[in-house]
């Protein structure tokens, strides 16, 4: 009989030590290899990380690939590919000692996804087959951000790791005062995380180093979300920070009165996101203001992070339902009871939106009307959250079972 490992969840309100930053970067055994006998040997040396043709690239990987945690740059947790209208198993890895907490990322055929059996595992998209894993000792929480054949992923120790995706070999490696449970997001040749030491990190993506750092007064649990040259915090200090990616600058900080867990969701001149007091957020940013509140009926924290398309806003919640609200108004379209805790985040694939629960369900519903589509039985629980490519819909559970759905 297979016992889930137990969810521990960082209270957003506890304070952590902010201890001096330090930064430690090493080449991998494989690059120093290299160097000692290049001059009698071929090896095939870790990719060369370019910081050229950033800008416009993530929309074109969209249809195929989800990069980041909620699929794009702005973290909308839209799907730009379609899925079959019956989702079937294509095939199921069951990881003994494993639970996923992390959401997986697509790219290239290859799903990357971090377990907390302290393994950053790679996978052929097409029969779930191991590419290579990247050992940690406490392993993963984050979801892994990819670009330009590199995996970029922060551990639970509070390490953030550059890996070479064809060979799993680590280039270069940082580490932050605390646990990183946040997905990477990227800007121009720059990489972002946020950590828990309360940290924004800006860095280069080719070598580590650190171009800037913005910090608050609490725990960051959420992943940079990036809209142009802004960068979007929402942070368990009760605030929202608008940053200056050029610099590390912050633009504004507006008062939401609660901490918050969940990543904002960009679209236009909004932001959307729930707060641990369960209250959920339409900003303008660029005011920037609160336009709307919505708060259910049972109160409870949101740490679903939200998806939005077609004008529709849709989140679960510690009050076990699944939300629809009008982006532009804030008045709820639908609500579906789900009979368990929805911390999962949901993706919008065409007219439905797909999100998992802690009872193990992963469920499918019609975006417009929350009416159900479509339904999978899994066990265990899904506090991570689907990923969207080529067809497939990738999530894993907290019992160490990962699956892949289509057709």
């Amino acid at each position: 009989m297979k016992i889930a490992c137990k969810r521990i969840e960082a209270d957003c309100r506890t304070l952590p030590f902010l201890s001096p930053y330090l930064l430690r970067i090493s080449s991998s055994p494989f690059s120093k290899a290299c160097l000692l006998v290049a001059a009698f040997f071929f090896f095939s040396v870790p990719p060369t990380i370019s910081s050229e043709k950033f800008q416009g690239r993530q929309a074109d990987l969209r249809s195929d690939s989800w990069p980041v945690f909620r699929g794009n740059a702005a973290c909308d947790g839209a799907s730009a590919g379609p899925l079959p209208d019956k989702l079937q198993v294509l095939w199921k890895r069951t990881f003994k000692d494993g639970a996923f907490d992390a959401t997986a990322t697509i790219v290239d055929g290859t799903v990357y996804v971090g377990s907390f059996d302290g393994n950053l595992y790679a996978l052929e998209l097409a029969d779930g087959k191991e590419k290579w894993k990247f050992h940690t000792e406490l392993g993963f929480k984050a979801a892994a951000a990819v670009r330009d054949g590199v995996v970029y992923v922060g551990d639970v120790d509070g390490k953030f790791h550059a890996i070479d995706a064809a060979t799993g070999k680590e280039i270069w490696s940082v580490a932050s005062n605390a646990e990183i449970n946040a997905g990477a997001n990227f800007y121009q040749d720059k990489v972002l995380f946020a950590s828990q030491d309360g940290g924004l990190y800006c860095l280069a993506s080719s070598d580590g180093k650190l171009a800037w750092k913005y910090t608050i007064d609490n725990m960051i649990q959420c992943s940079p979300t990036v809209a142009g040259n802004r960068c979007f915090l929402a942070g368990c200090d009760g605030k929202l920070h608008i940053v200056d990616l050029d610099n590390g600058q912050g633009l504004a900080q507006l008062d939401i009165k609660d901490p918050t867990l969940s990543t904002p969701a960009a679209v236009g001149d909004r932001v959307y996101f729930g707060t641990q007091g369960g209250r959920f957020l339409a900003i303008d940013w660029k005011k920037p203001s609160i336009v709307w509140t919505f708060e259910p009926k049972r109160k409870g924290p949101l740490l679903s992070s939200a998806a939005v398309a077609q004008g529709v806003v849709v989140f679960g919640g510690k009050d076990r339902e699944v939300h629809a609200l009008d982006a532009n108004t804030g008045d709820e379209l639908w609500s579906v009871p789900v009979r368990a805790v929805v911390d999962s985040s949901p993706v919008i694939v065409g007219s439905r939106v797909f999100i998992g629960t802690s009872n193990g369900r992963l469920l499918g519903l019609e975006l417009k009307t929350g009416k159900p589509a479509w339904e999978y039985e899994a066990g265990g629980g899904f506090p991570a959250s689907p990923a969207v490519a080529a067809g497939r819909l990738v999530i894993g559970n907290d019992a160490g079972d990962l699956y892949c759905f289509g057709k």
